[in-house]
């Protein structure tokens, strides 16, 4: 799948002829959309909401300082011709020009408050804001948040009157409402089109906090940072993104929620950051094997594989191993969901953390922090003995040994790393197809620390006779930690 960011089409400004702008550079093809609609019936004509919402819509034109020389190749000339050295001169990689973007956004405050992506306005030298009667200010940059590809910008409108637009609840969207979307396609201003919600909560790999609308309005490079309404006339959606292997619409179009960019860009406004919410932990998909591992009914919930030293869920007790199945209330149905409902979260706020550990379930209550990038702290596991014997499990593939300080400097580890280590990996074996690899160290089995290479033994033994598919267990490799899901070698 080509999902294409759909970057507004830059062009030099020499090129500029009237109201036609030459495109310059095809080579940003991907671009964030936007879709969205409360339950509604299929009206006779848009027209009426067309004509009290394009006044909102806003063109975005940006410009930038772009060096001269990878954008214009030079034609091949047989040497000594007089034309090779005014090609050189003019792709001369030290020249510089400006090069023009275009963009949508809408406006949210009369004040003068415009909403747009971060990818439209990003490095950016200069930034005009057209309304639609084609009157043009110069914004500035409020704040941008690269990880929901959103930017604020404020104008100053003087005394041009703005009509803004209000946030509608993304939330109660469902698959088939109808949207409309106005925007500012291949630099067409005042475009409108309609479409339906063809699905939500997409994840289509743009950042940790991905949550989607699909639609199938069509949308292109420019329509970036525009909105998508519902039949209300309330934005539902920031447009951002296509799916096109040609960099034009095929009607699979991509908005960002009304709900996450709302809160965004109130935070923007208000501090000129995001500011989230931080839990502190690793986590990892909870797949059918881990489920069926750990005791649970099904595969959903997010596991804990690490958790980040004087984190909020550190003080809180939340230890690796456990599931997290709600948080605030919210229920956890993919890995995916913990991140963009934390950090959704006001700061400061004391929530309840129903886990899944040991086959029972238990409610945390923590206080939640606010997001930094912190290092992830590898759990205290092992033991300290100077215990040498190795342990062998044919069934699963591997050999393991008590991480000594001699063993620790042969395998490139400080000398006062401690642990049960993996010293052999059978070619072919379920170890092997789950990569596990040899210098690994093994911290955890199933949601207990491992202590020792008897007490591991046993373990796996137990796991083994009492007929289970496999064995869980957590790694640390490269100062980062993960759960694998091993099964054993059927016989």
């Amino acid at each position: 799948m080509i999902f294409r960011l759909l970057r507004p089409a830059r062009y030099p400004l020499t090129l500029v002829r009237g109201d036609i702008l030459a495109p310059f550079a095809v080579a940003f093809t991907i671009m964030f959309f936007s879709v969205g609609l409360l339950a509604a019936e299929r009206p006779n004509s848009f027209a009426d909401l067309a004509e009290r919402l394009s006044p909102s819509v806003v063109n975005i034109s940006t410009t930038t300082i772009v060096n001269g020389g990878p954008g214009a190749e030079m034609p091949q000339f047989p040497p000594g011709s007089p034309f090779e050295e005014f090609f050189k001169n003019f792709g001369d990689n030290n020249r510089q020009r400006k090069a023009q973007s275009l963009g949508s956004g809408f406006i949210i405050d009369a004040e003068g408050i415009v909403v747009t992506n971060h990818h439209v306005i990003e490095n950016a030298e200069e930034i005009r804001v057209i309304l639609a009667d084609e009157t043009s200010f110069t914004a500035k940059v409020l704040g941008q948040d690269k990880k929901t590809d959103i930017a604020v910008l404020k104008i100053e409108p003087g005394d041009a009157k703005l009509a803004a637009v209000a946030f509608g609840d993304s939330d109660r969207l469902r698959v088939g409402d109808w949207v409309l979307a106005i925007g500012n396609p291949f630099g067409l201003g005042g475009t409108v089109t309609a479409g339906i919600v063809s699905a939500r909560g997409r994840d289509i790999g743009n950042g940790p906090y991905d949550d989607f609308i699909q639609t199938d309005a069509s949308i292109n490079r420019g329509n970036s940072g525009g909105p998508l309404f519902n039949t209300d006339g309330k934005v539902i959606g920031i447009n951002t993104a296509i799916y096109s292997q040609s960099g034009g619409s095929v009607g699979i179009g991509f908005a960002i929620s009304s709900n996450l960019a709302s809160r965004v860009a109130s935070q923007l406004v208000e501090f000129g950051q995001t500011r989230r919410g931080w839990l502190g932990v690793f986590i990892q998909e909870v797949t059918p094997d881990i489920a069926e591992s750990l005791g649970l009914d099904e595969a959903s919930g997010a596991l804990v594989s690490s958790v980040n030293e004087n984190s909020p869920a550190a003080k809180g007790g939340v230890q690796p191993g456990d599931v997290i199945l709600k948080f605030d209330n919210k229920i956890i149905s993919r890995m995916r969901d913990l991140p963009r409902i934390v950090a959704e979260t006001d700061i400061g706020t004391k929530v309840s953390v129903d886990l899944f550990r040991q086959g029972s379930s238990l409610t945390l209550t923590i206080t939640l922090g606010e997001l930094e990038k912190a290092e992830l702290v590898g759990l205290a596991g092992g033991e300290k003995s100077s215990e040498t014997s190795k342990e062998s499990f044919g069934s699963l593939g591997f050999s393991v040994q008590a991480l000594t300080p001699q063993l620790a400097g042969e395998m490139g580890f400080d000398e006062e790393k401690t642990g049960i280590v993996v010293t052999e990996v059978v070619p072919g074996s379920p170890a092997d197809e789950k990569n596990l690899q040899v210098g690994d160290i093994l911290r955890r089995f199933g949601q207990r620390p491992v202590k020792g290479l008897a007490e591991l033994a046993k373990d796996i033994e137990d796991a083994e006779e009492g007929g289970r598919s496999g064995v869980l267990i957590l790694i640390e490799r490269d100062g980062r930690e993960r759960f694998l899901q091993i099964g054993f070698a059927k016989k």
